[in-house]
């Protein structure tokens, strides 16, 4: 008697991962991340998945924006844009041209903006926090440094500045309270005999605002201590006057301290970051009297939290943009400087659109509760997923139930995408 043979179709059979995955080869990605896309449709029982994972897997990547929230900060967006590229070729990064001998690599970008706030010297590093923690290690590591509990304040990503002084080795004195610390609580910290005062550090609160019954020395009240003051003043603004804006400082920066004002009024040293006011990469830069600055150069931190040649090539050009005093060529500043009669000027590419009055903001936890008037856009409904969809994604806010793009933050090229982006989401 014959066996019973039981044909099963190949439509039963799991496909093929590598076919599946050469199937999605318009998308772009490697061949291994095709596979590894094929490989989990499958193996969930839906190979017909496997488009919308590899969409998945290619939207995971860096790619440009456009950011129509008018937060020109944005700190998921990468705060401060900035249009930097250069040819695969060798720079003199660790080469001093003139003797042939290594160089420092802190000597190009670092001194540029060392002359441009009115420092010493300067240094850069990998961000603000890195800054912070080296300047303290150089200075009062296994020593003591004395700071305001009204600025031991936590900044993005639930980091919090006490934890990254703590990490320099420096043993934190606290003074005052929340809202209210007097020059006199700094004088007591100092004098104390049983503290080793290594350093004074003064925190701005750049993320947050502290109002009512509250009080804190000025920089020039503390710069008179003793110990060195290390001024950390966060978002970067390189001089109060701004000479390199045609119109001058505007008056929402009223109340930002600037690393120029700040060292004139007696601060060691000052940390900042490179990618908020300043307007250029993420950096951290270290600027103040020489010999400090030196002692950080020399720590061997210093090598772990030193930034690579794109970053002091872009930072060296954004230095160069603020001694030639060309505002413009800084996005940051090109945006923040615009008029509301500018903006509208623009409106023509809009023309169907409903016109609104925005208001801006810098964003990356810099100038809390501060706005910056602006003109928008809006189309009824909440389409804000259906414009992060598209193949160069909108980012835009919604309010009161209608889709809002202000114009400040979108670039002028931009325009007439966002604007036909959004007649097609509203139909």
């Amino acid at each position: 008697m014959r066996s019973l043979v039981v044909d099963v179709s190949l439509q039963d059979r799991p496909p093929s991962v590598d076919r599946l995955a050469r199937s999605l080869a318009a998308t772009g990605l490697p061949h291994p991340l095709l596979v590894d896309a094929a490989r989990a449709a499958i193996a969930a029982g839906d190979p017909d998945s496997a488009p919308a994972r590899a969409r998945t897997l290619h939207r995971r990547l860096l790619t440009p924006v456009i950011n129509a929230t008018g937060v020109l900060l944005h700190t998921n967006l990468g705060r401060a844009p900035q249009a930097w590229s250069q040819s695969a070729r060798y720079s003199n990064l660790e080469l001093d041209l003139d003797t042939g001998e290594r160089g420092d690599r802190q000597t190009g970008a670092p001194d540029l903006l060392a002359r441009a706030c009115g420092a010493e010297a300067a240094m850069a590093v990998n961000n603000c926090a890195a800054a912070v923690m080296l300047v303290l290690a150089a200075l009062a590591e296994g020593r003591d440094a004395v700071v305001s509990r009204g600025e031991l304040v936590e900044i993005g990503g639930g980091f919090r500045v006490p934890d990254v002084m703590a990490w320099s080795g420096a043993r934190l004195v606290e003074v005052g309270t929340t809202n209210r610390t007097r020059r006199d609580d700094y004088v007591a910290a100092v004098s104390d005999p049983v503290n080793d005062v290594a350093a004074v550090v003064q925190v701005h609160r750049s993320n947050f605002r502290v109002v009512g019954f509250t009080e804190a020395p000025r920089t020039a009240e503390l710069a008179s201590l003793g110990p060195p003051l290390v001024a950390d003043i966060g978002s970067g603004l390189l001089d109060s006057r701004c000479g390199w804006l045609e119109s001058g400082p505007p008056p929402w920066l009223d109340s930002e301290p600037a690393a120029r004002q700040t060292l004139e009024a007696g601060a060691a040293l000052v940390t900042f970051s490179g990618d908020k006011l300043l307007g250029g990469p993420q950096a951290g830069i270290i600027a103040g009297r020489a010999e400090l600055v030196d002692a950080c150069r020399r720590h061997p931190l210093a090598r772990a939290l030193r930034p690579g040649s794109l970053v002091l090539a872009a930072l060296q050009d954004t230095a160069l943009a603020y001694l030639r005093g060309d505002g413009r060529a800084i996005e940051f500043w090109r945006m923040a400087a615009l008029t509301p009669a500018e903006l509208r000027g623009r409106l023509g590419a809009y023309e169907g659109l409903a016109e609104v009055v925005t208001a801006a903001t810098p964003g990356g936890g810099t100038l809390p509760g501060v706005e910056i008037e602006s003109v928008g856009v809006s189309v009824p409904g909440d389409h804000a997923g259906a414009l992060r969809s598209r193949p160069r994604p909108i980012i835009a806010r919604v309010i009161d139930g209608a889709t809002v793009a202000d114009l400040r933050t979108v670039h002028p090229d931009d325009d007439a995408e966002v604007a036909a982006a959004l007649r097609e989401v509203a139909g």
